[in-house]
């Protein structure tokens, strides 16, 4: 590997931006593109994404992505690299991923020029995937039919860094592998008064409390154990003092599926439970769907591709089936134009059990996964290569 991209990946981590505002990040992945010899187009997304391209031979074009923004949290890591922009942090690994793309552009580009690459390539750096569907501006802008730089692409590979996983190894699986993430914002509305005097009230608080309660059978007595699915409530807001019954409680939360009739029950019974309850208790309630990022759902032909050029380049033993995860990507956007296949690659240190996970104040990727996480792009794009 490259010393210095190990540098590109601690200058990132050092100057991380938020969704939408990457345009340092963006900077830094066209100077390497462009030092490389590498065609690219950039203001794309909004301001900040970047597709590049490199010719290749008579193979179908593919496309590999990787996202750059960093997460609303204050590190806690004291690395000597750590964020120098309080309250913002890498704390998901999207500075591994940029990185582990720009070695593979070097790559890419000097196979192109020895006639050694098998099929055209395109590179996708997209903005905002912590909750911004930067992936889905990717695609809005052309990134996949071939309006913006290089032919249009015929299937489309993702990784990501997973610290449940030993380094060295590589996971996937065919079919849902993250789910959909939906949110909510509801409020119960009663009728306010002296904490003294409750009959001549009418307590939201209470009935809040209910509909938190009753929620939680949605999962275990209306889904299909089969299906799975998640519904948190992670928010609630009411009251302003010890002497007063408010007015309105505010809820927020999230559904989590793999199926869309598991979501669609997850919807309807909830509410249902939140006004039918709500009712009961003299109150009045109304929410509001925030609709979240699709199912992460690999093609079945893309994941057999990546299968046998990890399992080839690697080792049987180290390319593993994984469960699905109710976590949430963005690079769902992308599978519902074209074949799609994304994968987890380890980062786990072999001398330890476990490390930070992904969201943690001390999270930060392993060095060690770089030329991994290249290597598994570059036998996507060439296994016999």
């Amino acid at each position: 590997m490259a010393t210095d991209l190990v540098a590109i990946r601690h200058d990132l981590h050092q100057h991380p931006e938020l969704g939408y505002e990457e345009h340092r990040t963006s900077d830094v992945v066209q100077r390497e593109l462009a030092a490389a010899g590498v065609e690219f187009k950039g203001g794309l997304a909004g301001g900040t994404g970047v597709l590049a391209h490199i010719p290749g031979g008579e193979g179908e074009p593919i496309a590999l992505r990787a996202d750059m923004d960093a997460l609303p949290i204050l590190e806690q890591t004291g690395l000597p690299y750590a964020s120098a922009t309080e309250g913002c942090m890498h704390a998901c690994g999207h500075d591994g991923h940029t990185t582990i793309l720009i070695g593979v552009a070097r790559e890419l580009i000097n196979r192109s020029r020895s006639g050694q690459l098998a099929q055209p390539v395109t590179l996708i750096f997209q903005p905002a995937e912590e909750g911004g569907a930067g992936g889905r501006r990717m695609v809005q802008d052309g990134c996949l039919d071939g309006s913006v730089i290089g032919p249009p692409i015929s299937r489309i590979f993702g990784l990501h860094g997973w610290p449940a996983l030993p380094l060295g190894v590589l996971a996937s699986r065919p079919g849902p592998i993250l789910a959909c993430a939906d949110g909510f914002e509801a409020r119960i509305t009663g009728h306010g008064g002296h904490a003294a005097m409750p009959h001549l009230c009418t307590d939201p608080i209470a009935a809040a409390a209910a509909v938190i309660q009753s929620a939680q059978q949605i999962v275990s007595r209306h889904i299909d154990p089969v299906q799975g699915g998640v519904l948190s409530i992670t928010r609630v807001e009411g009251g302003t003092t010890h002497n007063i019954i408010p007015e309105s409680v505010f809820l927020q939360g999230t559904t989590r599926f793999l199926e869309e009739e598991a979501g669609e029950v997850l919807h309807t019974q909830f509410e249902k439970i939140l006004h039918e309850v709500s009712g009961a208790h003299g109150c009045v309630a109304e929410i509001d769907w925030k609709e979240g990022y699709p199912v992460t759902r690999n093609d079945d032909a893309a994941w057999q591709e990546w299968d046998s050029a990890a399992s080839q380049r690697f080792g049987r033993d180290a390319v593993r089936t994984m469960a699905p995860v109710m976590g949430g990507e963005d690079f769902s956007f992308y599978g519902q134009v074209v074949p799609a296949c994304f994968f987890a690659l380890g980062l786990c240190p072999t001398n330890t059990d476990a490390m930070p996970s992904l969201h943690h104040p001390c999270f930060d990727f392993n060095d060690d996964a770089i030329p991994i996480g290249i290597d598994a792009f570059l036998a996507l794009c060439d296994p016999k290569g």
